[in-house]
């Protein structure tokens, strides 16, 4: 099997993979997409919500937010405050981590408009889980095409939580794990 990198930034990565077998990238491209760890807000506790949608609402806004999951992951949870008075929009970025290497990966997503006088208190919770837990730990996601000439073009675009080579890395690491698993079971 051959594999070279046709092209790749911040965000997306593109492979070519010749003389593979097709099962073997649909294990990677699965794994990419579904056992990759990163960090997302799981758990929101409101303290004060004088706006006009429900906490339900706002949690789960705050719970779609990408998290930057740093290589050597020592925390199992990071604490994200926000505070916020209106008349503000409050983004992303007003969310502040306790650990300054786990913090929000696009710091200008919308999360409220706050009104005259409104207010908002909370804090957020960002725990470790995988896409097989719910799809917001999603690190990326990946796609592949199969070419006339039996060539492969693999495709991964990071939604921001690590680069896309490292997610790919990892998936290849989690799927080389599961092998070592099956084996020891036999």
């Amino acid at each position: 099997m051959e594999v070279a990198i046709n092209e790749e930034d911040q965000n997306s990565l593109k492979l070519t993979f010749k003389n593979s077998d097709i099962a073997l990238v649909n294990a990677i491209r699965r794994a990419v997409i579904n056992s990759v760890k990163t960090y997302a807000i799981d758990t929101v506790t409101v303290y004060k919500n004088t706006s006009a949608m429900f906490d339900e609402y706002i949690a789960h806004r705050i719970g779609l937010i990408p998290i930057e999951t740093p290589e050597k992951r020592t925390e199992e949870s990071v604490l994200f405050r926000l505070e916020a008075k209106g008349p503000v929009t409050v983004y992303s970025k007003d969310l502040k981590s306790e650990d300054p290497y786990v913090k929000v990966a696009n710091t200008n997503i919308p999360i409220i408009k706050l009104g005259e006088n409104q207010e908002l208190i909370l804090e957020g919770k960002a725990v470790l889980g995988d896409a097989k837990r719910h799809a917001k730990f999603q690190a990326a996601l990946a796609s592949y095409e199969i070419k006339d000439d039996s060539r492969i073009e693999f495709y991964v675009e990071s939604f921001g939580q690590m680069p896309p080579k490292r997610a790919l890395k990892e998936a290849i690491q989690n799927i080389k794990d599961e092998i070592e698993d099956i084996k020891k079971a036999i």
